[in-house]
């Protein structure tokens, strides 16, 4: 759990700990954070690191223009290489420094350049089979970037032997979701609708959310893989899920109820990333009710509040009684969700 400075005088004033001991203690706790922390944080400080780094990244790949076309396929693999260089060396120097968050930001960028480099790579050699331009690829649905995710795929498990910074697998998790899509192009493309797109959508976030699990689970004692994994998987899950059209109520109380489920695996996960869009479905369900089912009922706003204030209540209970809770559900999980649990949470 996290250890704040008001927490530690807390504990002074409470008698647990001696003043005397105060002052050196946040002293190394602060000097181990600066050695070892790679956990983001909401500061002022990380928020310039990730403002910076998305920038840096958007720049070569979300709002890369049509400019870079003059140089010509080998002048772009120049270019990628110049950049890659001295991202590279910013790499190792912050990491050499104990900037950690830096480093990985830094590493990711390098990442992010792989499929600009294989795609001028591809112009160069004369293999590119239409007159589809770079700045598509984070745009349009086609078959003909898996070349460059694949690269992008090799080159992250490269760097992550390398590096161990968790902030790489977010251009993995993007590359991944990008190549669902574009295989649905392939797999899909005969006789085949929106539907069914949704549907393979939705069954690979499944996979990737359990691929992230098997990650959390391998990790459970070193850092957090798992988080970009987790966020992509589940939003590719429920956006799937959530496109799906249906005229029966009782599709759409499922979709009700599976985005309570998803509530409770982010309850036993320790994850937000599912009970955040967890509670956007059960929002939208609501929102179908009142609009729809019980258009023009007024006891349906009411019978609403009680819900809502019957949920607080239940979260007092929950306060309350958490650690007792958590004891008892533990005791029905695999052995294994148990270990990743204690390992991260205690």
């Amino acid at each position: 759990m996290p250890v704040s400075a008001s927490g530690l005088k807390d504990a002074v004033s409470k008698g647990l700990l001696r003043e005397e001991q105060l002052t050196p203690l946040l002293s190394h706790l602060r000097d181990w954070d600066a050695a070892h922390g790679q956990q983001p944080r909401f500061d002022f400080t990380h928020l310039l690191y990730y403002l910076g780094g998305l920038i840096a990244i958007g720049a070569m790949s979300l709002f890369m223009n049509l400019g870079w076309e003059e140089f010509g396929g080998w002048g772009i693999v120049g270019l990628c290489a110049i950049y890659a260089l001295a991202g590279l060396l910013l790499t190792n120097r912050f990491r050499d420094k104990g900037y950690l968050i830096p480093a990985g930001i830094c590493a990711a960028f390098v990442l992010t350049l792989t499929p600009l480099a294989v795609y001028g790579f591809q112009q160069g050699m004369g293999w590119w089979p239409d007159d589809t331009v770079y700045r598509e690829y984070h745009r349009h649905i086609k078959f003909l970037w898996i070349y460059m995710e694949l690269a992008t795929l090799l080159a992250g498990a490269i760097l992550l032997f390398s590096y161990r910074f968790p902030f790489l697998m977010m251009p993995v998790a993007v590359t991944l979701w990008y190549m669902a899509m574009d295989l649905a192009e392939l797999v899909l493309e005969n006789g085949f609708g929106w539907q069914e797109r949704r549907m393979f959508t939705c069954w690979f976030g499944l996979g990737i959310t359990l691929f992230a699990l098997w990650v959390d689970i391998r990790a459970r004692r070193s850092l957090d893989y798992a988080f970009w994994l987790y966020l992509f998987g589940v939003l590719a899950f429920w956006g799937g899920l959530t496109a799906q059209h249906s005229d029966s109520e009782l599709n759409k109380f499922l979709y009700f109820c599976m985005s309570v489920s998803l509530i409770g695996c982010g309850a036993v996960l320790m994850r937000k990333v599912f009970v955040v869009f967890g509670a956007i479905g059960c929002c939208l369900y609501l929102g179908h009710l009142a609009n729809e089912v019980f258009k023009d009922s007024w006891l349906f706003p009411i019978a609403l509040t009680f819900i809502g204030l019957g949920i607080i209540y239940l979260g007092i209970l929950w306060q309350k009684n958490e650690q007792d809770i958590t004891v008892s559900v533990r005791r029905f999980l695999p052995a294994s969700i148990r270990d990743l649990l204690e390992a991260r949470h205690g």
